[in-house]
């Protein structure tokens, strides 16, 4: 351990992120490594990763645009259905199944976090996301299941 630094427990630490979110703007995890170690708290960027998803930290923006993360509304984790179903709706566009791969089209920019919205809820039929900036390719394990997945994302969408 480095000098200066000392030992939390992940429900500290994490208490801690909740904290610093809440009071800084931190828009990367890169910013928050930082700030974690500026108070003592060194840790691996995977750990920050994985707080951050056990959290249910958001991505938003500050008054002037600038990335940052928030706590969800309300101080409780969101659902990850419930995310997921807002995102298509605001999002989404059209859901395509083409053998064992569902193509959903949506708004520019906003593909990553529909595939960031798949991979949280561990969906049954989905093996995997690939995201660009307006089409999200998400594999099934069949053409059954990605058939099924686009009739289920596409009801969403209408």
């Amino acid at each position: 351990m480095q000098a200066g630094t000392r030992s939390y427990s992940k429900p500290d630490r994490q208490r801690l992120i909740g904290s610093l979110v809440a009071r800084k703007r931190i828009g990367t995890q890169f910013e928050l490594k930082a700030a974690l170690e500026s108070v003592g708290c060194a840790v691996t960027q995977a750990t920050i990763s994985r707080d951050i998803r056990e959290l249910g930290l958001e991505k938003t923006h500050d008054p002037v645009g600038r990335p940052r993360y928030a706590l969800p509304q309300g101080g409780r984790k969101v659902n990850p259905r419930d995310a997921l179903d807002a995102i298509l709706r605001q999002f989404g566009r059209h859901a395509t199944a083409a053998q064992n791969i569902v193509v959903i089209q949506s708004e520019l920019g906003s593909a990553p976090a529909i595939a960031r919205a798949l991979d949280r809820l561990e969906h049954p039929r989905v093996i995997g996301t690939l995201a660009g900036d307006d089409t999200c390719l998400v594999v099934a394990r069949d053409a059954r299941d990605a058939a099924a997945l686009a009739e289920d994302l596409g009801s969403v969408l209408t």
